[in-house]
């Protein structure tokens, strides 16, 4: 199970996932300068960080890096939802109070889920992202 994400690392993961396509620092770099101030060589250790977690590939181009996300913001979200879960006492009781928290949307979202995995439902959603959907083992 991989780590949760910083803030920053989500941020430039977000980028990432969203564009579904090979970005350099400065794409990224440039998308961050709109929302806080920060400077390229900060983007650049993230990224750098990024693909050494195994969150991301790189490919030089030129004199910069291309990177592509490894696996998907699906597969991310639930492996931490499942490391969170497997480290309950009581994963039942964590279960209960989780769709407690669900909205109604959420709730249904879950059923839909539910149906798929058991066969009721055949998947006819695209894969999210199109990236792979296993994520970066632990190291």
């Amino acid at each position: 199970m991989p780590r949760p994400l910083g803030d920053l690392e989500d941020a430039v993961m977000t980028r990432v996932w969203q564009w579904n396509r090979p970005v350099t620092v400065r794409e990224v770099l440039e998308d961050l300068q709109q929302e806080r101030s920060i400077a390229y060589t900060t983007v650049m250790t993230v990224m750098d960080n990024l693909h050494q977690k195994g969150w991301v590939r790189r490919e030089v181009e030129g004199r910069a890096y291309r990177y592509t996300a490894v696996s998907t913001r699906a597969a991310y979200a639930a492996a931490l939802m499942n490391e969170a879960w497997a480290r309950s006492d009581n994963p039942a009781a964590a279960l209960i109070a989780f769709f407690g928290m669900m909205s109604q949307d959420q709730r249904a979202a879950l059923n839909d889920a539910i149906r798929i995995v058991q066969g009721d439902t055949p998947l006819t959603a695209p894969p999210e992202e199109g990236a792979e959907e296993t994520g970066p083992q632990e190291r």
